[in-house]
């Protein structure tokens, strides 16, 4: 088999492109100014560590969002599902600079518990975060953070409390394109757990 050197961009796929919902929300006055709060469409992120729970975002500094998340040192990672791939294309490919990206995404803020930043209601779970450490890396930076709420959907949630992840549909993205995941293959453990 031969092989291709390639020189371009990320070659981990596929990501979970996520909503990144920043900026400050009232929900007694809603969101006033545009300029204060985003959503926008991040694929580079994850998990980092358990305990303490803490995920990260790699975000542009020449995103609308950059300057937000830095200064309020707050973000909420919203997952999306496949009734939400539209938002997630738009918010990706358009700036907060010139719009309310919500309104235009028909997405609900919701009050967060730990932080300012709104909830993304129609996404089944939600993460808040509180930034860490930034650290520069070149095209991006990366927002450390530690989650200190997580929001779960309760219909997605089977017997043992564990999300169910058919019933979830959650997105996933892989080289320009959005799929959802697919069919289950085993469980933690299952190639070394003896058989009866």
């Amino acid at each position: 088999m031969s092989k291709l050197t390639w020189r371009g961009g990320n070659m981990l796929y596929p990501v979970p492109p996520v909503l990144v919902s920043c900026g400050c929300f009232d929900p007694e006055t809603g969101m006033t100014d545009p300029k204060l709060y985003n959503v926008l469409t991040i694929a580079w992120t994850g998990t980092i560590c358990s305990t303490p729970a803490m995920a990260f975002i790699s975000v542009r500094p020449e995103r609308h969002s950059y300057s937000i998340i830095k200064e309020s040192g707050e973000f909420v990672i919203n997952l999306p599902t496949r009734q939400l791939v539209e938002a997630v294309d738009y918010a990706g490919v358009r700036s907060g600079k010139d719009e309310d990206k919500f309104a235009r995404c028909g997405l609900t803020p919701l009050k967060a518990k730990q932080v300012r930043c709104p909830l993304i209601s129609e996404s089944p779970v939600n993460l808040e975060c509180k930034v860490t450490r930034v650290i520069p890396l070149g095209t991006h930076d990366m927002f450390l953070a530690e989650v200190v709420a997580v929001h779960v959907d309760e219909a997605l949630l089977d017997a043992n409390g564990k999300l169910d992840l058919a019933k979830a549909d959650l997105l996933t993205y892989s080289h320009g394109e959005y799929f959802t995941l697919g069919d289950k293959l085993g469980s933690f453990g299952y190639s070394v757990k003896k058989t009866k």
